[in-house]
């Protein structure tokens, strides 16, 4: 994988953004979510773990508006907004830049995502682009 450094534990999550697409952690015997990934579940201890594609659909659980610009934002024009995530159907959060129209930007507003390839901007890694659903 291209400029990222995925532990064992965290590839297929890296993997699958790669691939243009999100896949999140499970438990497959008490069904808890994990982000970040782990080896084992925290709530039942079970060893048995899962890796399921969701759809990159979510609310906006918090915002914040940058500014200035800061190492590692070289190809963000600002202000720009990153945006924490709830993913559908999940207690998963997942941060990433808010694209397009900000109008009706609010906690709990309802986003789609989009994977952008890993390039310069990103360095390598593949990021989670927002963008407000109408």
């Amino acid at each position: 994988m291209s400029g990222s450094t995925p532990t064992d534990v965290d590839t297929p999550f890296w993997m699958a953004l790669e691939a243009g697409h999100l896949e999140l952690q499970r438990c497959a015997a008490c069904k808890t979510w994990h982000w970040p990934a782990v080896v084992h579940c925290r709530s039942c201890g079970s060893f048995d773990q899962e890796w399921l594609r969701v759809p990159l659909k979510g609310t906006v659980f918090t915002w914040t508006r940058t500014h200035h610009p800061f190492p590692g934002t070289g190809g963000l024009k600002t202000p720009f907004v990153t945006a924490l995530v709830t993913i559908e159907a999940t207690p998963v959060q997942l941060m990433g830049i808010l694209e397009g129209d900000q109008e009706g930007l609010t906690i709990e507003a309802r986003v789609t995502g989009r994977v952008l390839a890993g390039s310069e901007s990103t360095s390598g890694k593949p990021a989670i682009r927002w963008r407000l659903d109408r």
